[in-house]
């Protein structure tokens, strides 16, 4: 039985929530990690059900709110955005040590890099990246208040908020002198665009977060960071993760996003449909974009230095140059954007 299960009440509550059960279930990690765990659950029958759970250990209830992901998953169910049908939510810690919720299993592909992207036929892959920018395009397009997501987060001053949070964090965190880091601040600060409305905000839309079958998208999923705010962060988060082939220096091919293999849509013609379809205007994206990029840097930053105090415990296996190396990466990143 893997870590995070309590076997028995979980498969009792299963067969209070999920009517279509049969006898015994099996459980298995997929996902495991400092992020939420993710379980897949095989009923005697072969059916297939999805558990999601906060991490082990002390954690912030904030940062791994089981109800939150669930409500938004829930919400989108009749909407253009794809998700799994949910079976409900369990805030009873007695049956599990923890929040979790259950979702349908959906079968298809995670394309994490490039490998595995490359195993889907060209053809599939431009129809398949023009179903990802079409699903953005709908989600940014949901009343989240006919939803009932209108109260998930504030609406105004995304971006004010976020360069507050994440200054904070890299401040917080930093060991070392990173001056891309300071100057991308001072920036993204002074050259702030304004926000033209306000949406609900996937946080880490990309196609290591989707599953794909054929040449379609079956479901958008990692909801955690969900909220609402300007959506062309969402465009530049994705616009920076649609790596053209030969873009990235590096040896490995599990190391780049799988739009590396080629054949998909171009970053300009993401962009162009957006437009066409949203009414919003991209002329600033590369501020969103190098935004994107520091923030990561940050994020990044914090991670190296957790580590390098000891703070994720003895058995670490991260390469802590490597590491570090990536924060200077993304920040360099986000300058040549900021100054392009």
């Amino acid at each position: 039985m893997p870590e995070g299960i309590s076997e028995e009440n979980v498969t009792q509550w299963l067969r209070d929530h999920v009517p279509a059960l049969d006898g015994k279930v099996e459980f298995s990690l997929v996902v495991g990690g400092h992020s939420n765990l993710t379980f897949k659950c095989v009923d005697e029958s072969g059916n297939s059900y999805v558990l999601r759970r906060p991490p082990l250990g002390h954690v912030l209830q904030s940062a791994h709110d089981m109800s939150r992901e669930h409500r938004i998953i829930h919400a989108l169910r009749d909407s253009d955005v794809p998700v799994p049908p949910t079976y409900g939510l369990c805030q009873d810690e007695s049956v599990n040590g923890a929040d979790f919720y259950v979702m349908a299993f959906v079968e298809g592909l995670v394309l994490n890099d490039s490998i595995l992207s490359a195993t889907i036929p060209e053809p599939s892959r431009r129809k398949i990246g023009l179903r990802v920018i079409d699903i953005l395009c709908k989600l940014h397009s949901v009343n989240m208040d006919s939803v009932g997501l209108g109260d998930l987060g504030r609406k105004e001053a995304y971006l004010a908020r976020q360069l507050k949070r994440w200054t904070g964090q890299w401040e917080a965190s930093k060991t070392h002198e990173v001056p891309e880091m300071e100057e991308c601040c001072r920036i993204l600060t002074d050259t702030m665009p304004d926000q033209i409305g306000a949406t609900i905000v996937h946080g880490d839309y990309r196609l290591g977060n989707m599953i794909v079958r054929g040449d379609s998208v079956e479901a958008i999923l990692d909801w955690e960071l969900c909220t609402l705010g300007d959506p062309l962060a969402d465009v530049g988060y994705l616009l920076n993760n649609w790596v053209a082939p030969g873009e990235m220096e590096t040896d490995s091919a599990s190391d780049q996003p799988p739009t590396a293999a080629g054949g998909y849509p171009d970053r300009d013609e993401l962009c162009a449909i957006y437009e066409a379809n949203t009414g919003r205007d991209l002329s600033t994206i590369n501020y969103y974009r190098a935004f994107s990029h520091w923030r990561l840097a940050a994020i990044g930053q914090g991670v190296y230095k957790r580590y390098l105090v000891g703070a994720m415990g003895e058995d670490r296996d991260v390469d802590l140059e490597k590491q570090k190396a990536g924060v200077a990466v993304r920040a360099g990143a986000a300058l040549a954007l900021l100054q392009n």
